[in-house]
């Protein structure tokens, strides 16, 4: 297999790095029954791995929130008193759920460190989920305790809801009309320390992420603390290699790595390599509530952000705003992408808008706690459209066919469905015995859903989706559960979705709708009718209503596909 210059040097520096006896040696474990690559000093749990990185960085900034800042320190010891003040006053032990539900505050990664250090294991909650779709997930995962701002608070507030709720960020007033008790007071009211931490595994659930897939309900992907803490490690072999390369070249890193925090913590991007390699690596985190491209303009050019991450709709955003050239990026080294697939022609508008910068794509999932493959630097531009090569040093790709155990890999530039194996991998989905089977296949390995191949450098290029979704914005919709909620409206027959191309968001949702003979279906009133059940992500941006019964195979199943080529190209021909 050919090799680009870069990959060459990076490889060199990577086996530096991971050789064995090091303190990011690899070595091998069987987990699970299947013999992997393993980082062999890595901490056992996350406790110790925030323990340990935590100390390391106590004294540095760590979080900025408007006018707000703490160091490394002081958020250790706020999770410490947090995770204190769940087992005094509410008795969460080990294995009992949290949820967290939240937009991005420092409170969100305080409640996360408590809950992972005292064993329970955190469920980070979709911000966008309606009041009924909170509702699912703190009755699927059994949630004991919500952590909830006051947005999320008032829909949980008009729930028969399972689980106790903790708000942050609510007026005492607000609170106490929402019959909700408040954080800070309950801090305020419990010790400083657990009376009792009880012992962790490797192999200990640690979180629950929800994802849409193409079977409907949100599935909760369940990740150990082992693979939690491979997934950040391995994150940061590839950040170390690239500091070194750097270096060699004569580029000295700055005194402390500053990045935006702008997409959601609740995703595994937020969550993996941006919080947990951050807490590894000493890097500051300038935290914004919620996305705005020229808010985002302004912190990087305020705070020297070196780092910048997002789906590509932002770096889109950036490049387009108008005021963008009144403010100073020259600290910037890396723009990176993840969650959606960035346009070819993104990546040379990059180079052009951004010069001297490192344009970075990443693939992964969330049942891959984020790792996958990335495309980096010089070979990101020479290959666009693909997203990279297998993340060293853990994980293994293979391209395979058909359904079930993982066969041989098919050759170079054969299409098929993209499998991923490492020790980063969750152990399956909550309560979906079905579902786990079918995506975590043995051998562990586990099927994407997304159709690709790899080329004879071992770049990995996706062409399709083989399960049902759409990605808009780094937002994974289930096409199934859109049917659903469409279907629920008593004058639709018939209905189909699917994704429709955008320039800004990568795809948007359309979908069309046949109605029952005699009734008439309205757009906006539909529209209307999807809002009290979806989030808004997820409701139709484009539908059509049909004269026609939709098209249907053989099995008498409706032609999604042809549907789908129909109303794209329809969609295109209006866009010309």
């Amino acid at each position: 297999m050919t090799k680009s210059a870069l990959d060459a040097a990076l490889d060199d520096v990577i086996a530096g790095i991971t050789a064995p006896g090091g303190p990011l040696g690899v070595g091998e474990a069987a987990v699970h029954g299947v013999t992997l690559p393993v980082f062999s000093a890595a901490p056992p749990t996350m406790r110790e791995y925030l323990a340990f990185f935590y100390a390391t960085q106590a004294q540095k900034e760590f979080l900025v929130f408007g006018e707000e800042r703490m160091t490394f320190g002081e958020v250790y010891q706020k999770s410490l008193k947090f995770a204190a003040m769940l087992q005094h006053r509410h008795g969460i032990a080990k294995g009992d759920r949290v949820g967290v539900a939240m937009r991005n505050y420092p409170e969100w990664i305080i409640a996360y460190c408590a809950i992972v250090h005292m064993g329970a294991v955190c469920i980070p909650m979709n911000a966008w989920w309606t009041a009924d779709e909170m509702d699912y997930g703190i009755r699927d995962s059994g949630a004991r305790l919500v952590i909830a701002d006051e947005e999320r608070a008032r829909r949980l507030a008009t729930l028969s809801c399972t689980a106790t709720v903790l708000t942050v960020r609510t007026a005492a007033d607000v609170a106490a009309a929402l019959g909700f008790a408040r954080a800070e007071d309950e801090l305020a009211q419990s010790p400083d320390t657990m009376w009792y931490l009880p012992e962790l595994l490797p192999e200990d659930d640690c979180t629950i992420m929800y994802t849409s897939g193409s079977t409907g309900a949100p599935k909760g992907a369940v990740s150990t603390h082992r693979a939690q803490v491979s997934a950040s490690m391995n994150y940061l072999v590839m950040g170390l290699a690239l500091l070194d390369l750097s270096a060699r070249q004569g580029v000295a890193p700055a005194e402390q790595q500053v990045m935006l925090l702008n997409v959601p913590l609740f995703h595994i991007t937020g969550l993996v390599p941006v919080l947990l390699v951050s807490i590894a690596i000493g890097r500051k985190m300038i935290i914004m509530h919620k996305w705005d491209a020229g808010e985002a303009l302004r912190l990087i050019e305020k705070e020297r952000c070196t780092y910048f991450v997002g789906v590509p709709t932002m770096s889109l955003e950036l490049m387009q705003h108008p005021d963008r050239h009144k403010y100073d990026l020259s600290t910037l080294v890396d723009i990176a992408s993840g969650g959606a697939p960035r346009p070819p022609e993104h990546v040379d508008r990059l180079a052009s808008e951004f010069q001297g910068k490192h344009p970075v794509q990443g693939y992964g999932l969330t049942e891959t706690n984020g790792v996958g493959a990335g495309n980096i630097r010089e070979n990101y531009r020479n290959k666009p459209a693909s997203t990279g090569r297998a993340s060293p040093p853990l994980v293994e790709i293979r391209i395979a066919a058909g359904d079930g155990p993982v066969g041989p890999a098919l050759a170079p530039g054969e299409i098929g469905e993209v499998c991923l194996r490492s020790v980063c991998n969750c152990r399956g989905y909550w309560n979906k015995p079905d579902a786990t089977a079918a995506a975590f296949v043995g051998d562990g390995w586990f099927r994407s859903g997304d159709l690709g191949y790899l080329d004879e450098e071992g770049y990995l290029f996706i062409v399709d989706r083989k399960k049902d979704i759409i990605i808009r914005g780094g937002e994974n919709i289930s096409c199934q559960e859109v049917e659903g909620a469409i279907y629920a409206h008593p004058a639709v027959a018939e209905c189909s979705v699917f994704g429709l191309p955008d320039e800004r968001l990568g795809e948007i949702v359309g979908a069309v709708v046949y109605a029952k003979p005699g009734e008439m279906v309205e757009p906006s009133a539909l529209t209307d009718f999807l809002k009290a059940n979806l989030a808004a992500y997820k409701i139709p941006a484009k539908l059509w209503i049909s004269s026609d019964q939709l098209p249907k195979l053989g099995s008498a199943k409706i032609d999604k596909v042809s549907l789908r080529k129909h109303y794209r190209e329809v969609w295109a021909a209006k866009a010309a």
